[in-house]
């Protein structure tokens, strides 16, 4: 991690979403504020048991979540581990972790706010695999991939 990395929001969008299994385990104590957001200009891909967002003509649904001051530089460390970010292009990330402008939903009905955040994308051979192969979410939304279960059957 750099020393200069600016202390920005984290917009997430997959298991740290509120009511998934990283939520509470990574942000439990340590945000001060979460609300809706988006992330225009990027896809959503389904992974194993966790999604990948890249850049594309798209938008992702997450929330932007707004670190304790006190809390920040280790939640910083935490999540860059838990998301497999070693440093900038390092050959070893499984995501790159970069600044983005994100979408807050409107406070105002005069219409919609932005913030820069950290997000968490795939890095480049990730996102290479996934555009010829992988399994695009329709939506980018995390939360709405799963099937209902099916209706029961009446005899």
């Amino acid at each position: 991690m750099p020393q200069t990395a600016p202390e920005l929001p984290f917009f997430l969008y997959g298991t740290l979403l509120p009511g998934e299994p990283n939520h509470d385990l990574f942000l439990r104590g340590r945000a001060i504020a979460e609300q809706p957001a988006l992330l225009p200009g990027a896809l959503l891909y389904d992974g194993p048991g966790y999604p990948y967002a890249i850049e594309g003509h798209g938008t992702v649904h997450g929330t932007m979540v707004t670190a304790a001051p006190a809390s920040y530089a280790e939640l910083l460390v935490q999540l860059d581990r838990l998301e497999e970010y070693v440093g900038p292009g390092h050959p070893g990330n499984l995501y790159e972790r970069v600044a983005r402008e994100v979408r807050l939903p409107a406070r105002k009905p005069t219409g919609t706010g932005t913030a820069r955040a950290w997000v968490y994308l795939a890095a480049a051979p990730v996102a290479r695999s996934l555009r010829s192969n992988g399994t695009l979410i329709p939506g980018g939304s995390w939360l709405t991939r799963r099937q209902p279960p099916p209706a029961p059957r009446t005899p």
